[in-house]
């Protein structure tokens, strides 16, 4: 006959099972330490290694280039020079590729910041006919390829006499990137207390100086995501400005194409120009990586 306290001290299933999972968690944790660490950083390293090619075939000679792989610098550390970055800033269709360049993408990213922003506040917190589905409609546009627009536009374009410019370029730009700067921006107003808003129009604030004293300082996080992914993506954009700039208005991608297909081997400018062109967004993209993680995470979910 068992007792009371037989029957309590015997395990259950519950209880064994929860014993074999202790042992798989332990073998994680243990796992999880150093090892995983230092089989992270390895693939991290690798992740890099192209960077790392491109940074250094940009400081090796052309004849060093051409002869030889650019792991060879580290047995020959004296092949380092500037001379490639010298050449560089002595073409001109490449530096005036780069002014072209900033002018798309810092024009395009502002005007669709501050446009996203104004209409996501509009849908997140003001009343008007329709409103939902105006938003169902911009939720929709998502999902519009930009190729289906290029002939379209680039008719209009020339109609208005803005074809082959930079302020083409950057309005098509600034187009398609609303859709997604009013859907992630709304998301992110969604959700400030509304208590915080009602306050601040009981102390006379209107419209206007409530998304500029209120929303604006609180959406920063969401503001810095939209203006990394609208800034990358202009940054690195080629089919666009393909089709709609020429030669004066070209942006560094479409240059940097123009050299390969004219010069073949021209890698003494095309290495330079393609490391500056690539270490630009990565320093944008890293100067603002808390704010991005922090508001892609808060405007993502609702």
């Amino acid at each position: 006959m068992t007792t009371h306290a037989d029957r309590v001290t015997e395990p259950t299933p519950v209880e064994g099972t929860k014993a074999r999972q202790s042992l798989g968690s332990r073998l994680v944790e243990g796992l999880g330490g150093g090892l995983v660490r230092v089989f992270l950083i390895i693939v991290g390293l690798f992740w890099l290694v192209p960077t790392i090619g491109l940074l250094i075939s940009s400081l090796r000679p052309p004849k060093e280039m051409t002869a030889g792989g650019w792991w060879e610098v580290f047995s020959k550390p004296s092949q380092l020079t500037f001379e490639s970055y010298d050449k560089l800033l002595q073409n001109s269709d490449i530096t005036n590729s780069l002014v072209n360049t900033v002018l798309i993408t810092v024009p395009a990213t502002i005007l669709v910041v501050l446009i996203g922003a104004l209409a996501g506040y509009a849908f997140a917190w003001m009343e008007f006919p329709g409103r939902d589905w105006w938003f169902l409609g911009v939720v929709g546009l998502l999902v519009v390829p930009v190729q289906v627009a290029l002939i379209p536009i680039a008719e209009l374009f020339g109609e208005l006499g803005l074809f082959g410019s930079v302020l083409g370029v950057v309005l098509f730009h600034t187009g398609f990137g609303l859709p997604f700067a009013v859907f992630l921006l709304r998301n992110f107003f969604a959700e400030i207390p509304r208590e915080l808003l009602e306050a601040a129009r009981l102390d006379g604030a209107g419209e206007l100086r409530l998304f500029l004293k209120v929303v604006m300082p609180l959406g920063g996080p969401a503001i810095a995501s939209l203006g990394i992914f609208q800034f990358l993506w202009v940054w690195n954009d080629m089919l666009i400005a393909l089709v709609f700039s020429d030669s004066g208005s070209q942006p560094i991608t479409v240059a940097l194409q123009t050299q390969v297909r004219q010069f073949g081997n021209n890698i003494d400018v095309l290495a330079p120009g393609a490391f500056i062109s690539m270490v630009i967004p990565l320093a944008v993209f890293f100067a603002f990586q808390r704010q991005f993680v922090s508001g892609v995470m808060a405007g993502a979910v609702k």
